[in-house]
C-alpha cells in the first residue's frame, strides 16, 4: 500500500499554499493525501456538557477547517484520493507521529497565529527539525510553487548527510520531468599559503578538483538509476547555504539532508537547513538520514 503525502492544514494562506502543492505532488507521485487539521478545542472550552447536544465554537471550526481544505483538494485533483481528519493534540505532535507511515509531511511556512514578520513558523521548524520521513516546507514565489522553473536543485555534504537527499531529489526530478542541478560547496582553508601566491593558486584547484570529485561520487550511483534525468554537476567556493540560497531562486524545490542521531532529541537542524527554511524563495525538502 501507498504511503500517503500528509498536509498539515490550519486554514491560513499559507497552509493552502501547502494544499496546493501537495495536490500536484500527490498527483505526480500517485499518492493517496491525507490532510491533518489539530485542534485542542477540548482542554480549551472542556467536554461537551450531557444535557446538551450543541457543539463547541472550536469543534465545529476545527472540522470546517479539514472539510474545506479537503474540498479544496478534491477540486483541484478530482483523481486523487484525499481523505482529511482533526487530531485533538498538538499540531507539532500530531505530523511527528504521521511520519512513520507518511511519503512525507508538507506544511506551509507559517500558521494562524504566527506573529507577523516571522520568517517560518514554529510548527514548520518542530516538524522539519525532527521527523523520519522527508518534510516539505512550501514557501516562496507562486512560479517556484507552480514548478515553473524546471529545476530541482539538491545540496550535496559529506556523504553520510546527503545520500538520502539525493535519492529523494532524484526521484523528484524525475517525477516532475526536469533537470536536477546538485551543488556542492568549499572552502580553502584560512591563510593557507597566503605568503606564497603560486601555491595559493595550486591549492585552490587542489580544493575545487576535490570538491568536483566528491560531488561526482556522490550522485553517480544514483544517477544510474535515473537515467532519463538530466544531471547538473556545480562547485562553489564560499558558505553552502549562499550557494543554495542562490540556487534556489530558480529551482521548483531546493532538498538538504539532515541527520537523524539516535537517542537525540531537540532540534537537529544544521547551518545550511535553517537557512533554507528561512529564507529560501523556493519550497525546501528536509530528507532525514539516520546517523
Amino acid at each position: 500500500m501507498e504511503l500517503p503525502l500528509v498536509v498539515g492544514v490550519d486554514g491560513s494562506d499559507s497552509s493552502l499554499e501547502a494544499v496546493d502543492w501537495a495536490v500536484d505532488e500527490a498527483a505526480r507521485h500517485g499518492l493517496p493525501l491525507r490532510l491533518v487539521h489539530a485542534s485542542r478545542w477540548e482542554r480549551y472550552e472542556g467536554a461537551r456538557p450531557s444535557f446538551t447536544t450543541g457543539r463547541p465554537s472550536e469543534e465545529i471550526m476545527a472540522k470546517h477547517i479539514a472539510a474545506s481544505c479537503a474540498e479544496r483538494a478534491r477540486r483541484l485533483g478530482p483523481e486523487l484520493k484525499v481523505s482529511s481528519e482533526v487530531v485533538a493534540d498538538d499540531a507539532a505532535a500530531v505530523l511527528l507521529n504521521t511520519a512513520p507511515e507518511s511519503f512525507a509531511l508538507v506544511t506551509g511556512s507559517r500558521g494562524r497565529g504566527e506573529i507577523a514578520g516571522t520568517l517560518l513558523g514554529s510548527v514548520s521548524l518542530t516538524v522539519a527539525a525532527r521527523a523520519v520521513c522527508p518534510v516539505v516546507v512550501v514557501r516562496g514565489g507562486e512560479r517556484n510553487r507552480r514548478g515553473s522553473c524546471g529545476r530541482v536543485v539538491v545540496g550535496v555534504g559529506e556523504g553520510a548527510e546527503s545520500s538520502a537527499a539525493v535519492r529523494f531529489a532524484f526521484r523528484e526530478a524525475e517525477a516532475r520531468g526536469c533537470a536536477l542541478h546538485a551543488v556542492r560547496a568549499w572552502r580553502r582553508p584560512a591563510h593557507e599559503h597566503a605568503d606564497q601566491p603560486l601555491v595559493v593558486d595550486d591549492a585552490v584547484s587542489a580544493h575545487e578538483e576535490q570538491a568536483s570529485a566528491r560531488l561526482t561520487e556522490a550522485t553517480r550511483d544514483t544517477a544510474r538509476e535515473h537515467p532519463r534525468v538530466e544531471v547538473h554537476r556545480r562547485t562553489v567556493e564560499g558558505p553552502a547555504h549562499r550557494a543554495l540560497l542562490e540556487a534556489a531562486a530558480e529551482a521548483d524545490l531546493v532538498v538538504v539532508g539532515a541527520l537523524r542521531r539516535h537517542g537525540r532529541f531537540g532540534l537537529q537542524l544544521g547551518r545550511v537547513a535553517h537557512a533554507l527554511l528561512h529564507h529560501s524563495e523556493c519550497p525546501v525538502a528536509v530528507v532525514p538520514q539516520r546517523a
